[in-house]
């Protein structure tokens, strides 16, 4: 089962997806719609197919002092319209503060062409708000599972370990 990170805006929306194991996200694509929810529904319903996601992970634009912005309740009107199609799929909101801010120092750095930086930045930002949720869940799950799974772990390295040691003297 996969997460699926969306960055959506008035005209485009970009997407992120997780790998199979949840432990990484790869930006997928971006959506243009023109303010047309249709298209974009209509290309959840075949990514939901694809690759059987199992969460959406929605940012949420949310000003510096923490208040919603405007485009809060514009974010929350097509995240009931996700509940109402996919109603058994998980929807994670996560604070999007900066994450655009991200994507343009990212693709600064690259020295990204100025014309293909308006086509990648919504999957960029998707990017890192899949990234957020990601850690977030990591940590949540670590401090669960810690102590049992890092003792699994140190005995299967150590196994590892002296196994390789033994077939590469003999």
């Amino acid at each position: 089962m996969r997460a699926l990170g969306i960055d959506y805006g008035d005209s485009r929306v970009g997407l992120a997806i997780t790998d199979e194991l949840g432990i990484t996200a790869q930006g997928l694509e971006t959506i243009s719609h023109q303010g047309n929810d249709k298209i974009v529904l209509k290309r959840l319903e075949e990514i939901v197919k694809l690759y059987n996601i199992d969460t959406f992970v929605i940012g949420m634009p949310i000003n510096m002092d923490g208040t919603k912005t405007i485009r809060a309740e514009v974010t929350n009107g097509f995240i009931h319209k996700l509940k109402c199609k996919f109603n058994k799929i998980k929807i994670e909101e996560i604070d999007e503060r900066l994450t655009t801010v991200a994507a343009h120092k990212t693709m600064n750095y690259l020295n990204v062409n100025k014309h293909k930086k308006r086509s990648i930045v919504d999957t960029i930002s998707a990017v890192y708000i899949l990234e957020i949720y990601i850690n977030k869940t990591k940590n949540s799950w670590f401090n669960f599972k810690y102590s049992i799974l890092s003792k699994q772990l140190i005995y299967s390295i150590n196994v590892f370990v002296k196994i390789w040691i033994s077939l590469t003297i003999s």
